[in-house]
């Protein structure tokens, strides 16, 4: 049984599937509408646990996943969710050895799942604002990766790092970062950028074609239905997280 210790992070479920997030602390107390949970009742023990609350008030103890920790966490501009940080990791092919460069790091959602994936590599992510820069700092040491590099830049003005295997871009104007991209991108790296609407989707694919030197661009988008299944019951949820974004991918040619 892996036990929970001191500075561990704790997610607490209640009857009606709320969630809470917690950093334990020898002798902390966790306050709430169902009373009052003492942490020491979590320290020293394993998780998928029910604990009781001061008012007798049940409540499941786990490990966060990724995906609850960036639903939870502080944050100064909105979060991208787990379903286009996965189609990211997944059409973008990251490795566990890649050098990716990031921008804009917002509350560091997207950077969480990156440093995950190229857990053996280097994430380097851009963030113009200093403020959502110390938020997504705090986020991310909290969580606990260290292979990042947090550098408050604009992108545009150039891209520091050289034959990066990713440019993975969260900027409305993605655009004017192009060239910087394609300087820093290998042979055969992959350019990736998340926009919210088609008109900014239609334009960068556009420039990306009057740019050159990128091949294999494709658009996609992530609509994500969960389901209800129980003795009579299977149907969908009657809430879905339906649009969030867009995805361009493409890939970088080799200089002529």
């Amino acid at each position: 049984m892996d036990e929970f210790k001191e500075n561990e992070l704790a997610v607490l479920y209640d009857s009606r599937g709320r969630r809470y997030l917690l950093t334990l602390k020898e002798g902390g107390l966790f306050h709430y509408h169902g009373g009052v949970v003492a942490h020491n009742d979590i320290l020293g023990k394993g998780e998928g646990r029910e604990i009781l609350s001061s008012l007798g008030n049940k409540l499941l103890v786990f490990r966060p996943t990724l995906e609850e920790y960036v639903l939870e966490m502080p944050r100064g501009a909105q979060v991208m969710y787990a379903k286009d940080c996965a189609l990211i990791a997944a059409y973008a092919d990251i490795k566990p050895s890649d050098r990716i460069v990031e921008a804009g790091t917002g509350s560091g959602a997207l950077t969480l799942f990156l440093c995950r994936q190229a857990n053996q590599g280097m994430v380097y992510t851009y963030e113009i604002r200093e403020d959502f820069a110390e938020i997504a700092r705090k986020n991310l040491e909290r969580w606990g990766v260290k292979n990042f590099v947090l550098k408050i830049k604009d992108i545009s003005e150039g891209i520091e790092e050289e034959n990066v295997d990713k440019v993975i871009l969260d900027l409305p104007e993605p655009w004017i970062a192009l060239k910087p991209a394609r300087e820093a991108l290998r042979a055969g790296g992959f350019f990736v950028s998340f926009l919210p609407t088609i008109l900014q989707v239609h334009r960068l694919v556009l420039s990306l074609k009057k740019i050159g030197g990128f091949a294999q661009v494709r658009v996609v988008e992530s609509l994500v239905r969960p389901w209800v299944i129980e003795e009579r019951i299977a149907r969908p949820e009657l809430r879905m997280v339906a649009h969030t974004g867009f995805i361009v991918i493409a890939r970088r040619m080799e200089s002529p």
